[in-house]
């Protein structure tokens, strides 16, 4: 495996990493009196805020303004629209529903690459999706009382959400190429704050911060440099380097931290189908990294003809 797709897998075990972490933290925090929208507010401002603060650190990059443009758009999908139903839709279902829809993420993405981006749909990918699809199943049910309801429109809008993201990460991968992380990450979370201060600010403003527990406080900090900041810092760094159904694989890593946040925290127990559970997520992921790309099969084919 080369420098960069490893850089790549690095970035994306790193950002799943900590967006697994926010599931439970984030739970804390709805139980403290951070609401969904809230939440999404200091997530935006606040990332926002980190990323001009470590442009100013860096050299200067120029980003023309037809880019500009195609940044707003991606901050819709890849933000706003992706963590906005996300939230929406958690409040109008259960856990459970939410989490087993995640796990259609990959398979969206892989359909949208086949179509726009013209990848092969392999059937090494197919079946790495599927193998790493059960692992995840696996995991969630295992994990999750089974008597918990939704509503269709709650399950409904984690679906867009779902959708939403594969968007993003299929019809901008060649933007996230042409720029730093941090020049993407910072025009992407101010465009996504002017998007949502308008619903937010006066929740923000009728919200009495002084009277809210300080490990609430801390808590609301910590998301927003962990599973927002460093994960978004992350994400363009896998998008660069791996193809879009790659990186989308990598959303299965996120019921395994749970789980493992769960077993640390003593809420769960470690069982072996945990173990089987983790095992099959990470061999399909495997699986499609070494599937072969367009160009491989193209480059192969020229070989063969020559």
């Amino acid at each position: 495996m080369d420098v960069a797709k490893l850089k790549g897998h690095g970035a994306m075990t790193g950002a799943e990493f900590m967006w697994g972490v926010s599931a439970p933290l984030g739970k804390v925090l709805l139980a403290g009196g951070i609401s969904p929208l809230l939440l999404t507010e200091c997530r935006t401002i606040g990332a926002a805020a980190l990323f001009w603060g470590l442009s100013l650190c860096l050299k200067p990059e120029h980003v023309a303004p037809k880019d500009l443009l195609m940044m707003f758009f991606a901050s819709l999908l890849g933000v706003v629209f992706n963590q906005g139903m996300f939230l929406f839709g958690l409040s109008h279902t259960s856990p459970i529903n939410a989490s087993i829809i995640t796990t259609c993420m990959p398979v969206v993405t892989m359909v949208l690459a086949a179509v726009f981006l013209r990848e092969p749909v392999t059937k090494l990918k197919v079946g790495g999706v599927f193998v790493s699809a059960i692992g995840a199943l696996i995991l969630i049910v295992g994990g999750t009382a089974a008597t918990s309801a939704g509503s269709a429109a709650g399950d409904v809008m984690v679906v867009l959400a779902q959708m939403s993201f594969s968007c993003y990460l299929v019809f901008f991968k060649r933007l996230t190429s042409k720029y730093s992380p941090v020049t993407l990450m910072k025009w992407m979370f101010t465009y996504a704050s002017i998007c949502i201060v308008p619903f937010s600010y006066s929740e923000f403003a009728a919200t009495e911060w002084a009277t809210l527990p300080a490990e609430v406080l801390w808590g609301t900090a910590a998301f927003v440099v962990g599973p927002t900041f460093i994960s978004y810092l992350l994400l363009p760094v896998g998008q660069k380097n791996l193809r879009p159904t790659v990186t989308a694989m990598y959303n299965y890593v996120q019921p395994i931290v749970a789980s493992a946040v769960a077993v640390w925290a003593g809420m769960d127990g470690f069982t072996i189908a945990k173990a089987v559970a983790v095992v099959l997520v990470f061999a399909g992921v495997f699986f499609v990294s070494k599937s072969k790309s367009r160009m491989e099969m193209q480059r192969e084919a020229r070989i063969g003809k020559a």
